[in-house]
C-alpha cells in the first residue's frame, strides 16, 4: 500500500507519544566558565584574576548532588545483571517438508542442512543456548492471521499432491506439501520461543534458524514461499503477552517483505524498514508499495520505510549507507523496545535470486549496528537465501556478531554507489516530515563539481564480486585491556590544589570500574615509561630534553617554566608521569595488535592531545594518542590506517599539528569552538582545516558554536558523517582521544552527553578495524562525570550491550549547521558524503545523475544569503499572482533552500538576466505547483501515493518525480481531481524564503551541454538553484527578475591571493580570443603559472593549496577571460587549473566553481574595490 503526506500536527502529536518534546530553551542561561585552558582566559578580567591566583572553584555541592542523583538512574551498580547468552532455534523438523513437484525449487531442506554444517564447523552451536522450537498456537497465528485462511492451511496436511498443486497454483511463488502448515507453526513458534526469552531475560538476544520463510505471507494470502508471518506474529505477541509498545523491525532479505508491511502500515507502535531489490518494479514482487515514497497510513504514516535498490551488485557500503543514513537516526528516536529481524541473506554475492554483492562481513556490520537498539534485545528470524554457500556464510558471520564476536574487516567498503545515494535521498526526503532527526538544519543540495567521479561509476557495468572471502574469528585470552598505574598521580599543582587537571581523576575512575567489577573482567597489563625512540616519533629532542630537565628545578623554576606554555603546570614528577603515560598506551597498543586483547582502556594522565611537536599545552605534555599511532605503525611494519576520534570538549591542536600531511591517519575531532574563542582559540579546530598536501581530507573538524551538546549531537555527527568517513577510509585501529568534558556536568566543557551517550559512540566505532579500538583518557573534570562514563565505554567494550538512551530532544539547529558545515568542506574528499538527486521526472534507474553538495549555512549574524519577497508569487492552478505581504522573515540560521516548480500561463515566457533562459508553457506545464510540492518545499512533506495492494506481475512500473522527488499523484484527501488545497500563510512562508525554479531549470538547461552543466552554470550565466524568484506587482505579464542570493563564505576562499601591483584593467579583452563582452579574471592567479610541481610563491601557514597543480611566473597584467555565453574561456581555465574563484568585470560578483555559487565575503572586497577604481573611478559606496 502507499500512503499520502501527512500535515505537520499530526506528525507533532505522534513525535510526542515518543516524549521528544524540546525543552524551552532558555538564552539567558551561559556557562560562566568556557575553559581553563589557554588564552580565552587573558580575554576576561574575571578569568585573567582567577588564573592568576591558580585556583579553580569547585561545582557547588548541590549542584555535584544533582548529577549524582541523575546518575544513579543508570544501570551501572553492582547489582544489576548483566544479560549474556545468545539463543539459537533449530529444529530438523523443519526439513520435513519440500516441493513435491519440483526438485529444484530453491526453498528446499538443503538451506538448513548447509547452515548446520557451517554452524558445526566453526563450533557455534556449542557456544549457544539451546531452545526448544514449539509449535505456535492458532490464537498467536490469528494476531496477524485470519481465522478462516489458517483453517484452510491446516487442511493441507490431508491433501494429495494434486490437491496441493492446485491449491498453491492460486497463490504467487508458494508450493504445498502435507507437512507445509505444521513447519511454518513450528517455524513461527520457534521465534515466539525467543520473544519469551530475551523478553524474559533468560538471554540477551537470539536466532531462529527455521523455514519455510515468511515475511510474505499477508492476513489471507501465501505469498512468495511464505504460509505464515513469523516476524509479524511476534511482534504483536510481543506486545500482547509482554506489554512491549514499541517494535522495530528490519527486513535486510533481498525481496520486499509486503505481508509485513501491509500488517503494520497503520501501527504506529510498529517501525518498518526494509531495505530491497526493486529496479523500478521490475522485480518480485513488483509493487509500487515496495518503493521509497510508501510511508504508511494514518497515525501509521511515517512509519514504514523502504529503501529500494534499483540496480544489482549492491555492496556492504549501500547497506551500511542506508543503517547509518536512515534506519539508525530513526530508531534512535523511536526507541524501539525489541529488534525483530526478517533476515534473509539473498542480498549476498552468489545468490542466485538476489544478484547483489553484498558480504557476510557486511552483515556482521550491520547485526551489530542493531545490537545497539532496545538494549540489545535482538532476534533475527531467517527469511530467504538460496546460495547454500553464502546462505552458510551469512548465517554463521551474523551469529558470531551475536555472540559478541568482533565485526571482521570489510575487503573494500568504499563508498554507496550513485544509485544508492539516489534511492537514499528521495527516502530521506519522504520521512523527513515525520522524524525530526532526519531534520538537515543548513543543508541544501547544489551542483556539485567533483571531478566526473559519479559520472564514471553510473558508466561502468555490473559489479563482478571476487569468490566470498574467507573470514577468521580471532581466539582471544581476554577481551579488553586496561591500563592504570597509580604512579601517575604524582604529577599535581604545587601552587593550586583546586586545579581541574587533579590527581584523583584517574584514582576515581578506577576505583569505579573495581566497584562495578569491570577492572576485574578486563586484562590488566603493566605500564612502563615510554622510550625515547618513541617520543621522538612526534616530538622534537631540543622538547624532551627541556622537560627532562624539569626533573632537578627548584620550585621557582618550575613555576616560570611552566608559565612559557599555554596552560600549563610543571612539578619535580610532571616528566615521569607524562613518560609513563604515553608508555602505558603504546603497551596497550602492543597487546591489541599481538591479538592478547581484542581492545583496550588506557587510563592515563596527564593528557596529551594539546601537546605539540615542540610544546607543552593545555596540561598536555606528551601527545599520547600520536605517539601511540607511530608506534602502532612502527611494531606493524607499514603505515597502519589509524582512526583518531578525539572527542575531548577541546580540539586537539597538537594531534593535527603532527599528522596534517599524513593519509594513513584520519583524525576527527568534534569539540567546542564557539567561532574561535573556545580553548586552544584561533582558527585550527575550524572545520575548513582539512590537511595538507597528501594529507588533505585527512584532518575532520566538528566545531560546535556553543554549549548544551549532547546526546542527539553527537548522535547525529555519528551518523552524518564520522561513521561514513571512516567506514570509507576503514581503519585497521581505532584510537579515541577520550575526553570526558563534554559530559554532563563538566565545569569547562557545559555539554550534556550522558554515560549513556559515551557507551552508544564506543559502540558504534567498535563495528570498525575488526574491533581494535583503544580509549585513552584525555579530558574530564568533574569526577563523577567522568568515572561513570569511562564505566560506561569499558562496559560496551567489555562486550554489554550499550544501556537504553533516551533523547530528550532532537539535535540543536546549531549543531546541525557544524555538521553540514563540515559535511561541505569534505564532500570532495569522501564520496559517502555526496548525495545525488534526480535530475528528469523518470524512474531513477534512468535518471541522470548529478551529484549534490550542501550549501553553506548563513551566519547568525549576517543578513546575507536571506531574501525576502514583497509583492506576488503566482498561484500555480490559475497562473494569477497571489499576495506575499504576510510574509514573516526566519532567521538566517532557519533559511533553507527548497523547491518549487511555477507554471507559467499559456503563451507567457520569461527570459532570464543574461537572455539565454527562456521558460515556456511546454516544459512547465509538467511541474504544476501542487499542495504535495508546496508541502515539500517548506516541510518537506511526505511525497502523495496511491493506495495499491495488488502485485502487478512482469510490470515494468514507471515513476514520474517532481524536483522535490515526490510521486505526481492526486492526494486522496483532494475531493476533486487536480483541485489544489488552500495554501496556508505559514506555508506560504517558507516558499517566499528562497524559491528556487526546480523544473524551469531543468527547461532552461536542457540545451546546454552535459559538461559544461555539470561543472556549473558557467562565469557569466546564472546558477539558477541559487536563483530567487521576485515577481513584481501586478498581473503575471509583467517580466520576470531573478536576484541572486550569494553564500556569505565558502571554504575556498583561502585561494584568493593579493591583487598583483598592476592592478585589474576591467577594459582588457579576453586572454584567448580577445572578447570585450564578458570576462572575468581568476582571484588566484592573476600571475600565471608555469607548469612546475612546486610553489614559487609563499603561502601562509594553514593555508591549503588549491588546484592539482598550481604554479606562477610573473606577467605585466592579470589573464583575463571570457564568460561561459562567449567563447567559455574562464571555464577552459578553471578546469585546467583548478583554481576556484573568479571576478566579473562586468557586474563584479565574484563566482565559485567548486561551491557553484555566488560568494560575498570580506576577503574578496579587496579586489572588487580595485576593479570598482577602474570601472568607475571612484572607491565602492559601501563594504558589505
Amino acid at each position: 500500500m502507499t500512503s499520502t503526506g501527512q500535515n505537520s500536527t499530526t506528525t507533532r502529536q505522534r513525535r510526542s507519544r515518543h516524549n521528544l518534546r524540546s525543552p524551552p530553551q532558555d538564552s539567558s542561561v551561559t556557562l560562566k566558565r568556557g575553559t581553563s585552558k589557554g588564552a580565552e582566559l587573558r580575554s576576561s578580567p574575571k578569568l585573567a584574576e582567577f588564573k592568576k591566583k591558580g585556583r579553580m572553584k569547585k561545582l557547588s555541592q548541590a549542584a555535584e548532588q544533582d548529577l549524582i542523583v541523575e546518575l544513579q538512574g543508570l544501570d551501572l551498580n553492582l547489582e544489576a545483571k548483566t544479560l549474556s547468552g545468545t539463543g539459537l532455534v533449530f529444529d530438523e523438523q523443519l526439513n520435513e517438508f519440500h516441493c513435491l513437484w519440483d526438485d529444484s525449487f530453491p526453498e528446499c531442506p538443503e538451506r538448513l542442512h548447509a547452515i548446520k554444517e557451517q554452524l558445526i564447523q566453526e563450533g557455534l552451536l556449542d557456544r549457544c543456548v539451546s531452545f526448544q522450537a514449539r509449535f505456535a498456537e492458532k490464537e498467536e497465528l490469528m494476531l496477524v492471521h485470519s481465522l478462516e485462511y489458517i483453517d484452510l492451511m491446516e487442511t493441507t496436511q490431508y491433501m494429495n499432491e494434486g490437491e496441493l498443486r492446485i491449491l498453491a497454483d492460486t497463490y504467487d511463488s508458494v508450493y504445498l506439501h502435507p507437512n507445509s502448515y505444521t513447519c511454518a507453526c513450528l517455524a513461527s513458534g520457534s521465534v515466539l520461543r525467543l520473544v519469551d526469552a530475551v523478553l524474559g531475560a533468560e538471554i540477551r538476544n537470539g536466532m531462529a534458524i527455521i523455514r519455510p520463510p515468511g515475511h510474505h505471507a499477508q492476513h489471507s494470502l501465501m505469498d512468495g514461499y511464505c504460509m505464515f508471518n513469523h516476524v509479524a506474529v511476534a511482534a504483536r505477541y510481543a506486545q500482547q503477552k509482554h506489554g512491549i509498545q514499541r517494535v522495530l523491525i528490519v527486513d535486510w532479505d533481498v525481496h520486499h517483505g509486503q505481508g509485513t508491511q501491509f500488517t503494520f502500515d497503520q501501527d504506529p507502535s510498529v517501525l518498518y524498514f526494509s531495505i530491497h531489490r526493486y529496479e523500478q518494479g521490475r522485480f518480485w514482487p513488483h509493487l509500487k508499495a515496495s518503493n521509497w515514497s510508501t510511508t504508511g497510513f494514518g497515525q501509521g504514516q511515517g512509519y514504514t520505510i523502504n529503501v529500494p535498490w534499483n540496480k544489482v551488485g549492491m555492496r556492504d557500503a549501500d547497506y551500511i549507507a542506508a543503517f547509518l543514513q536512515v534506519l539508525l537516526p530513526v530508531a534512535f528516536e523511536f526507541q524501539p523496545q525489541l529488534v525483530l529481524v526478517a533476515a534473509g541473506f539473498d542480498a549476498l554475492q552468489g545468490d542466485p535470486k538476489g544478484e547483489m554483492a553484498a558480504t557476510p562481513a557486511g552483515f556482521a556490520q550491520l547485526t551489530h549496528l542493531l545490537m545497539g537498539l532496545a538494549g540489545g534485545r535482538l532476534i533475527l528470524s531467517l527469511e530467504g537465501g538460496y546460495n547454500l554457500h553464502s546462505l552458510a556464510e551469512g548465517v554463521s558471520a551474523s551469529l558470531h556478531t551475536l555472540l559478541g564476536d568482533p565485526c571482521p574487516m570489510l575487503e573494500s567498503p568504499g563508498a554507496p554507489c550513485p544509485s544508492a545515494q539516489l534511492s537514499l535521498s528521495c527516502v530521506l526526503e519522504a520521512l523527513e516530515p515525520f522524524w525530526e532527526i532526519l531534520v538537515r538544519s543548513g543543508e541544501t543540495l547544489e551542483e556539485d563539481n567533483m571531478e566526473g567521479d559519479n559520472a564514471e561509476e553510473e558508466e561502468e557495468g555490473p559489479w563482478q564480486p571476487p569468490a566470498l572471502p574467507i573470514l577468521t574469528w580471532p581466539v582471544l585470552q581476554a577481551r579488553t585491556g586496561l591500563v592504570y598505574d597509580q604512579q601517575m598521580m604524582g604529577h599535581y599543582n604545587l601552587w593550586d590544589n583546586h586545579h581541574p587537571e587533579m590527581p584523583q581523576r584517574i584514582s576515581q575512575i578506577m576505583c569505579r570500574l573495581e566497584e562495578l567489577g569491570l577492572a576485574e573482567r578486563c586484562f590488566l597489563l603493566p605500564a612502563r615509561p615510554a622510550t625515547d625512540a618513541e617520543l621522538l616519533t612526534c616530538h622534537s629532542a631540543e622538547y624532551v630534553g627541556r622537560l627532562r630537565a624539569t626533573e632537578k628545578m627548584k620550585t621557582r623554576e618550575l613555576h616560570c617554566e611552566g608559565a612559557s606554555f599555554d596552560s600549563i603546570y610543571i612539578c619535580p614528577s610532571t616528566f615521569a608521569c607524562a613518560k609513563l603515560a604515553t608508555g602505558a598506551t603504546c603497551c596497550l597498543v602492543e597487546a591489541v595488535l599481538a591479538g592478547e586483547v581484542l581492545n583496550g582502556v588506557a587510563v592515563v594522565r596527564p593528557p596529551g592531545h594539546h601537546a605539540e611537536q615542540d610544546a607543552a599545552c593545555g596540561f598536555c605534555f606528551f601527545n599520547t594518542v600520536a605517539v601511540a599511532a607511530r608506534h602502532a605503525q612502527a611494531i606493524s611494519g607499514h603505515a597502519l590506517r589509524i582512526l583518531i576520534v578525539d572527542w575531548d570538549i577541546h580540539h586537539g591542536n597538537g594531534t593535527q599539528h603532527i599528522f596534517e600531511e599524513d593519509p594513513s591517519i584520519l583524525y576527527i575531532s568534534l569539540h567546542r569552538y564557539d567561532h574561535g574563542t573556545f580553548f586552544p582559540m584561533g582558527n585550527e579546530g575550524a572545520s575548513n582545516q582539512v590537511g595538507w598536501a597528501a594529507g588533505a581530507g585527512f584532518t575532520v573538524n566538528v566545531a560546535w558554536n556553543g554549549p548544551r551538546m549532547g546526546d542527539a549531537e553527537y548522535l547525529a555527527a555519528w551518523h552524518r558523517l564520522v561513521l561514513p568517513i571512516a567506514y570509507e577510509f576503514n581503519p585497521e585501529l581505532v584510537l579515541v582521544s577520550a575526553g570526558f568534558d563534554a559530559a554532563r556536568g563538566d565545569p569547562l566543557g557545559g555539554c550534556q552527553v550522558s554515560p549513556e551517550g559515551y557507551a552508544h559512540l564506543t559502540h558504534l566505532l567498535m563495528g570498525l578495524a575488526g574491533g581494535h579500538i583503544i580509549l585513552i583518557l584525555e579530558g574530564g573534570y568533574n569526577l563523577t562525570s567522568i568515572s561513570e562514563s569511562m564505566a560506561a565505554c569499558t562496559r560496551t567494550l567489555l562486550g554489554d550491550p550499550p544501556p537504553l538512551l533516551t533523547l530528550p530532544r532532537p539535535p540543536l539547529s546549531g549543531a546541525l549547521a557544524s555538521v553540514a558545515e563540515t559535511i561541505q568542506v569534505h564532500r570532495r574528499y569522501w564520496r559517502s558524503l555526496r548525495v545525488t538527486k534526480v535530475e528528469d521526472k523518470e524512474g531513477s534507474s534512468s535518471s541522470k545523475l548529478i551529484t549534490k553538495e550542501a550549501r553553506q549555512p548563513t551566519s547568525p549574524g549576517s543578513a546575507e544569503g536571506l531574501t525576502t519577497l514583497e509583492g506576488n508569487i503566482l498561484d500555480a492552478s490559475t497562473g494569477k499572482a497571489i499576495s506575499a505581504s504576510s510574509v514573516q522573515e526566519s532567521t538566517p540560521t532557519q533559511v533553507k533552500s527548497e523547491t518549487v516548480v511555477v507554471e507559467l500561463t499559456q503563451n507567457q515566457s520569461s527570459e532570464a538576466v543574461t537572455g539565454e533562459v527562456t521558460l515556456d508553457q511546454t516544459t512547465s506545464k509538467a511541474a504544476t505547483l501542487d499542495q504535495t510540492t508546496l508541502e515539500a518545499a517548506t516541510e518537506g512533506s511526505t511525497p502523495n501515493q496511491t493506495t495499491s495492494e495488488e502485485a502487478v506481475e512482469g510490470a515494468e512500473l514507471t515513476q514520474t518525480h517532481p524536483t522535490s522527488c515526490a510521486d505526481n499523484q492526486i492526494p486522496p484527501s483532494s475531493p476533486v481531481p487536480g483541485a489544489i488545497p488552500p495554501i496556508s500563510p505559514r506555508k506560504l512562508t517558507g516558499i517566499l524564503r528562497t524559491l528556487e525554479l526546480g523544473k524551469a531549470q531543468e527547461a532552461a538547461e536542457s540545451q546546454i551541454p552535459e559538461d559544461e552543466r555539470l561543472l556549473g552554470e558557467a562565469v557569466g550565466g546564472q546558477d539558477m538553484d541559487d536563483l530567487v524568484m521576485m515577481q513584481a506587482f501586478g498581473d503575471t505579464d509583467q517580466a520576470l527578475f531573478y536576484a541572486v542570493t550569494p553564500l556569505p563564505w565558502c571554504p575556498h576562499l583561502v585561494a584568493v591571493c593579493p591583487i598583483p601591483e598592476a592592478g585589474l584593467d576591467v577594459t582588457q579583452p579576453c586572454q584567448d580570443c580577445g572578447a570585450l563582452e564578458e570576462n572575468w579574471v581568476c582571484l588566484s592567479c592573476y600571475e600565471v603559472c608555469n607548469r612546475g610541481r612546486g610553489w614559487s610563491g609563499s603561502w601562509p601557514r594553514n593555508k591549503p593549496k588549491v588546484g592539482a597543480d598550481p604554479c606562477w611566473k610573473l606577467t605585466p597584467q592579470p589573464q583575463v577571460y571570457c564568460s561561459r555565453y562567449i567563447s567559455a574561456h574562464m571555464l577552459q581555465h578553471h578546469e585546467g587549473s583548478g583554481h576556484p574563484l573568479v571576478l566579473s568585470y562586468v557586474d563584479l560578483s565574484t563566482w565559485c566553481y567548486q561551491c557553484q555559487a555566488y560568494v560575498h565575503h570580506q576577503a574578496l572586497l579587496d579586489a572588487k574595490n580595485v576593479a570598482h577604481q577602474n570601472k568607475f573611478g571612484e572607491d565602492m559606496p559601501h563594504s558589505h
